[in-house]
């Protein structure tokens, strides 16, 4: 895959998004761009992003986008911007949909994805074929959205 460079710094009104990676992927994980979410009046950063180009077995239960919030910035939407802001990193690649996946019972991140309009496929626990699987894991709610 040819990464671009016109998605190094993405900014937005409260955030702005700093590319930390730029990896090629392997025959299981999908090629990803890796960033460090700022705010955007200054260099504090709270938290990270990543976007997952293509589709395969394995993103539909880990999805095209995965993020977390540092504890001290949860609950300012944080997570909707910087996802709001990614997908234009999709498109380029022209994408049209985005599997978006979470834990079952996480409330704030599933309320994020609900509000960025995507639409829930299923509530499921990923098989033990799953690169990613551990016996602990908790059944993922798996949504699509159509960008």
């Amino acid at each position: 895959m040819k990464f671009s460079n016109d998605f190094d710094i993405i900014s937005g009104a409260k955030i702005n998004l700093k590319i930390i990676v730029k990896n090629q992927g392997n025959i299981d994980e999908l090629p990803y761009y890796y960033y460090d979410i700022y705010l955007a009046d200054g260099n504090i950063q709270i938290g990270k992003i990543s976007i997952r180009i293509g589709h395969n077995y394995h993103s539909y239960f880990n999805g095209n986008i995965g993020y977390e919030i540092n504890k001290e910035f949860r609950g300012n939407n944080f997570a909707f911007q910087a996802m709001s802001l990614i997908i234009n990193v999709a498109k380029h690649h022209q994408m049209t949909y985005l599997i978006l996946t979470c834990e079952e019972m996480n409330i704030p991140s599933y309320k994020s994805i609900e509000k960025l309009g995507a639409e829930l496929i299923e509530i499921k626990l990923p098989p033990k074929d799953y690169i990613f699987y551990s016996s602990q894991m908790e059944a993922h709610r798996i949504y699509r959205l159509s960008i």
